[in-house]
């Protein structure tokens, strides 16, 4: 047998060829024995020890070659490599750019620099790598497959695009070109094209699982959602622990109202990946889709947590803040989103939703402009600029808004809902055919869109005189809200019962002579749709006067309040605990809070309806506020708010039996705050005495509540101001009396409410 150290070597790089990796490595090792100092046969032996996955012997192998020669290219390249996969990716580096300073024109030690300048994100000198690799060696398409990821990255997608056409003119037959030219494709929103470059990567590679993910991301933006969810399914077939493919195929499973696969397949994602925050998010958008929106608000803070530069995470925080009612915390989630993302159209379009949300529509129409700017087709801010546009008084532009929402999506119940706000259907309207059409359809709506078009329906229905019909549609759409909703009546009920019980004439006597002392706030009190909003129109008709709409400052300051108190129960018996400093704190907080709102104002009027359960804590604590209760007839009343979808609260009006036992018990409410407080404090004001003497009945508010007349308060449907109420589009008209006795044509159904309001109930 020889004893030729070469022989050994020849012969380790012919088995290394043939793939007979621990023959090649004895030939390389009798080769070494034979001649230590053959830096050659140390750096082959290296790289089989490389292709073994043997990777601290095959670093050691090419740090004895370099020892023996630092100039040996190949051993410099082959520890780069392994520097690489170890994610030394410096080290790795210097090692490249040793081996290129022997031999500046090494296409295969460009190739990979290039690569590993990609992992380094130095993107432009990664290019530059593989452009002098095209340069100065055979272009190969693998290369240009990389250098074409690279100018992905970068964002220049039509040079992207040219440099997988260039690899697959070198080789149709490349899957991977084929798959990443889709990526380019859709990105450069040619989805068509897109999907017709992964099914050629599939045709090449069946088993290709990140085209049939790519594939089903594509189908999806196209709204194929069941095919996209079959390639999703052929995805996790070939490899079921692929997290990517799990959020994504939930993602789809919610947009076909599958919550509980969805929840399925995020819950799987988590368990693979307990730290992924694109799999807390995409969980927290099904949690809110379901209504549990406490436990979506916990899912986005974690996905927060995990990724706090996820522009998403944040948009969804802010999404379901709003949904939570705390749109001040959602607008800065939604700020904080677009500072990572400044074109976000969809963050825009929510934080518009916030601003809206805290009577802010004039900035939420400019933000919601640049959301429709960025994205023209983006249904959903067109709806949000109608609701601003509604509330800044522009009912023309508004329906303009709500028409262009129902262009782009047809099937959406809630835009049909939002153009009822600002014009009246007819029978022979285009739009009212759209909506009885999807009603022939209900099975393919999901739960809240079935809610928004029977309340669409019902407003078409009483628009064109169909008053059976509009109501059959309420009860439907009720009962389906209902169902949606927890609301716990005994609860409720005994809150009221409970505060009747606390601020009994003796507690109000003693409590009494503290407070902060000032005439600044105005309260409009009462059952939601009894006149409360008419009579904030009237006054913030008045030049002293800031109409500042539904706040919840006050109940925001008890709360906060509560909790500087230790060991503090909830209101009202938290009212038992507290004492002159307390009463004081307390209006001092709310008078701050309307400070920051109107600071040049000299009164400011805050009509959130249910304030009727904070009167005798109001007295207390500012004791020179003025208290309007507004007045109208029960039954009226009751209906009134049966007709309206309430976005935010009074869950008690959606079964017309709760609704009359709530009515009862705010009405005892008010005869006890009547009794305790001092004469005269409460001014109830009557809408059917408004409507029948506008003049004498503004007179007598404005006189209770200092103000000198101003003939410009008769004119109120004239002022220009922001409403964010069910009564929006009402206050824009002079006074009508079509609303007096309204419950009458709806009499042979009421039978529930009826009997709860009667006085023998």
């Amino acid at each position: 047998m020889t004893t030729d150290p070469a022989w050994f070597s020849d012969h380790g790089l012919a088995l290394e060829r043939q793939g007979r990796l621990d023959e090649a490595l004895a030939s390389f090792d009798q080769a070494i024995a034979r001649k230590p100092d053959d830096f050659q046969a140390l750096s082959n032996r290296g790289n089989v020890l490389k292709e073994l996955g043997r990777i601290d012997e095959a670093l050691a192998s090419y740090d004895q070659a370099l020892a023996i020669n630092p100039h040996c290219a190949e051993a410099l390249q082959g520890r780069a490599g392994q520097l690489q996969e170890l994610g030394r990716t410096g080290e790795a580096l210097a090692d490249y750019d040793s081996a290129l300073a022997l031999y500046p024109n090494h296409a295969g030690v460009l190739i990979d620099r290039g690569t590993v300048l990609g992992e380094m994100d130095r993107l432009g000198e990664a290019l530059a790598s593989y452009d002098r690799a095209l340069l100065v060696g055979p272009a190969t398409a693998e290369v240009l497959v990389s250098r074409g990821n690279i100018l992905q990255r970068m964002n220049r997608l039509d040079e992207a695009l040219a440099s997988y056409e260039q690899a697959l003119e070198l080789n149709p037959d490349l899957a991977e070109a084929c798959n990443n030219r889709g990526v380019a494709l859709k990105s450069l929103n040619r989805p068509d094209e897109a999907l017709a470059s992964y099914d050629q990567a599939l045709l090449l590679s069946p088993a290709f699982v990140e085209a049939h993910n790519n594939r089903g991301v594509v189908l999806k933006e196209i709204h194929r959602l069941d095919d996209a969810l079959a390639s999703y399914d052929r995805a996790l077939a070939l490899d079921p622990g692929l997290v990517t493919v799990l959020i994504n195929r939930g993602t789809v499973l919610n947009e076909l109202d599958l919550a509980d696969e969805a929840l399925a397949d995020y819950d799987r994602a988590l368990a693979l990946s307990p730290d992924d925050a694109a799999a807390c998010n995409g969980r927290g958008n099904v949690l809110k889709k379901l209504h549990r929106t406490d436990e979506a608000e916990q899912m986005f803070r974690r996905a927060i947590l995990l990724d706090p530069d996820s522009a998403e995470a944040h948009c969804s925080l802010g999404s379901v803040l709003i949904d939570l009612g705390r749109s001040d915390q959602a607008e800065a989630a939604l700020r904080r989103a677009l500072a990572l993302d400044p074109n976000s159209a969809t963050a825009l379009h929510n934080l518009g939703t916030a601003l809206i949300k805290l009577d802010r529509s004039d900035e939420a129409e400019t933000v919601i402009r640049r959301a429709v700017a960025l994205d023209p087709d983006l249904a959903g801010a067109h709806h949000n600029l109608g609701v601003a546009l509604m509330e800044l008084g522009r009912l023309a532009e508004a329906r303009q808004a709500a028409e262009r929402a129902i262009a782009l999506a047809p099937l959406r119940p809630a835009y049909f809902r939002q153009l009822g706000e600002v014009r009246r259907y007819s029978a022979d309207d285009c739009y009212f055919t759209a909506l009885q059409a999807l009603a022939e359809n209900t099975a393919a709506l999901s739960i809240d869109d079935q809610v928004q078009l029977h309340f669409a329906l019902a407003k078409a229905h009483a628009d064109i005189g169909r008053l059976e019909d509009e109501f059959r549609q309420l009860l439907a759409g009720h009962a389906l809200k209902r169902r949606q909703i927890d609301y716990d009546e005994v609860a409720a009920l005994g809150e009221i019962d409970r505060t009747r019980q606390v601020f009994t004439s003796e507690f109000m006597r003693a409590s009494e002579g503290g407070g902060e002392p000032s005439s600044k706030p105005i309260f409009i009190v009462g059952m939601p749709r009894s006149g409360t909003t008419l009579v904030e129109q009237i006054l913030a008709s008045h030049p002293r006067v800031r109409g500042a709409g539904e706040l919840t400052l006050f109940e925001r300051a008890v709360g906060d309040l509560r909790s500087l108190m230790q060991e503090a129960p909830a209101y009202p018996e938290l009212a038992l605990r507290m004492k002159q400093e307390h009463f004081r704190e307390l209006g001092a907080r709310y008078l701050a809070g309307i400070q920051r709102l109107a600071p040049a104002s000299c009164r400011v009027t805050d009509k959130l309806p249910t304030n009727f359960l904070f009167i005798g804590l109001i007295h207390l604590a500012l004791p020179d506020a003025v208290i309007i209760h507004t007045v109208r007839d029960p039954v009226d009343t009751c209906i009134s708010c049966f007709s309206r979808l309430f976005t935010e609260g009074n869950p008690q009006t959606h079964d017309l039996g709760e609704l009359g036992r709530y009515y009862r018990r705010y009405q005892a409410l008010m005869a006890h705050w009547h009794r305790v407080l001092p004469c005269g404090r409460i001014l109830d004001v009557s809408y059917e005495d408004t409507v029948a003497d506008l003049e004498g009945s503004a007179r007598r508010i404005l006189a209770y509540c200092g103000l000198p007349w101003d003939p410009r308060c008769l004119d109120f449907h004239l002022t220009e101001r922001v409403v964010r109420t069910a009564s929006a589009t009402q206050v824009r008209r002079p006074i009508y009396t079509s609303s007096i006795g309204r419950w009458r044509a709806y009499e042979p159904f009421l039978a529930p409410l009826l009997a709860e309001l009667s006085p023998s109930a």
